[in-house]
């Protein structure tokens, strides 16, 4: 009887130890609120409104500036493409999509505005070299 309430006890203690607590902020598919840049913010630190809503979004995760991360560097985003593209890759960001820069998808913004969508790849095209 007394090796049962052992084996008991320990199975106990082993389920409740072992439960996860579910976090509703690791849910990948939550989406975040759209960054709002106020013009004054942006414009006493000397950064463009683009620059300041990549900065306010998730875009560094997987973007660097001058080297490629997860998807391509903002540079070679701007080597690539033209003003003339402008509609188009505010899309892509609102979007997301693969194919352009190899298989791994980016991932849509979907509550991102397409004014918003526009002012940061102005940013991104301003980097061309």
């Amino acid at each position: 009887m007394k090796k049962y309430l052992i084996i008991c006890g320990v199975l106990a203690a082993v389920v409740a130890c072992s439960k996860k607590e579910s976090n509703p902020n690791m849910d990948s598919n939550v989406m975040m609120e759209e960054p709002v840049v106020k013009t004054v913010d942006s414009a006493a630190a000397g950064k463009s409104e683009g620059l300041a809503l990549i900065e306010g979004a998730d875009c560094l995760t997987c973007h660097k500036v001058d080297a490629k991360l997860v998807g391509p560097s903002y540079q070679e985003v701007a080597d690539k493409y033209t003003e003339a593209d402008l509609d188009m890759l505010a899309n892509k960001i609102i979007d997301g999509g693969k194919g352009n820069w190899g298989e791994i998808p980016m991932t849509p913004h979907t509550g991102m505005s397409k004014e918003n969508a526009k002012k940061m790849v102005e940013y991104i095209l301003s980097l061309k070299k």
